[in-house]
């Protein structure tokens, strides 16, 4: 039976010598949809950890607009396998963001929910025991909706009650594995609606320029990607 990575087995992933081979799976947030300047908070830390010399992290973008839970998890072993780069090699490092996908309401304010959350909880626990059986990982939770732009896509009513609801789901099966989990959802409520709704683009779902840098800056001081970040150094020229 193979054992499954620790919160130590993560401490020393993030002290080997760079460069490491990270993947990024989620939905369009991690894909970096609506940031034209950057290209999302992933392609931004990619460039934060890229080094000419090719001494910096290898940070793979494996968001796909649309992917709730499920869809991450069939593509996951997948993705993976495919991400060493090197003959028997495999990446370091996954960092999982999902969830804001399976939560809207479809049709109508109160109608029913994308994924029933008896099935969301059962998928997610399947994608973090699956994840966890390949290498350390991280979570990075939702981001909260601008409630007044709805409904995105005429037909999909995303609300801040059932994010929170499917956000602690994510947090709590965290918890319990032991996977470092940042609440993303909280931190931006704690800003205030205003703040959110500046930061989000027309939609109301994707954050704009401005809420992807606000979202790098929350995930860099992050203590597990400080910490990343602390091990590259690009030589000056």
């Amino acid at each position: 039976m193979q054992t499954i990575p620790s919160l130590s087995d993560l401490s020393q992933t993030i002290k080997k010598r760079p460069p490491l081979r990270i993947l990024a799976m989620g939905d369009s947030i991690v894909y970096g949809f609506g940031d034209p300047e950057g290209g999302g908070w992933v392609e931004r830390l990619r460039r934060q950890w890229m080094c000419l010399d090719g001494s910096g992290h290898a940070l793979y973008n494996l968001g796909i607009r649309g992917n709730g839970v499920s869809q991450v998890a069939d593509r996951l072993e997948m993705e993976f396998r495919q991400r060493g780069e090197l003959r028997n090699h495999h990446p370091d490092l996954i960092i999982l963001s999902v969830g804001v996908n399976d939560s809207p309401r479809v049709g109508k304010p109160d109608g029913k929910l994308m994924t029933d959350f008896p099935y969301f909880q059962e998928k997610l626990a399947d994608l973090l025991d699956k994840a966890q059986e390949l290498c350390p990982v991280l979570f990075v939770g939702m981001v909260p909706v601008n409630e007044s732009k709805m409904p995105f896509l005429d037909c999909l009513y995303y609300n801040h009650v059932d994010q929170y609801r499917y956000k602690q789901a994510c947090q709590q099966a965290c918890v319990m594995r032991e996977i470092p989990y940042l609440d993303i959802f909280d931190l931006w409520m704690g800003r205030g609606i205003n703040w959110i709704n500046a930061h989000l683009n027309k939609d109301g779902l994707h954050p704009n320029v401005a809420g992807y840098q606000s979202l790098l800056g929350d995930i860099m001081t992050w203590s597990p990607i400080a910490q990343l970040s602390q091990n590259v150094r690009c030589p000056v020229d």
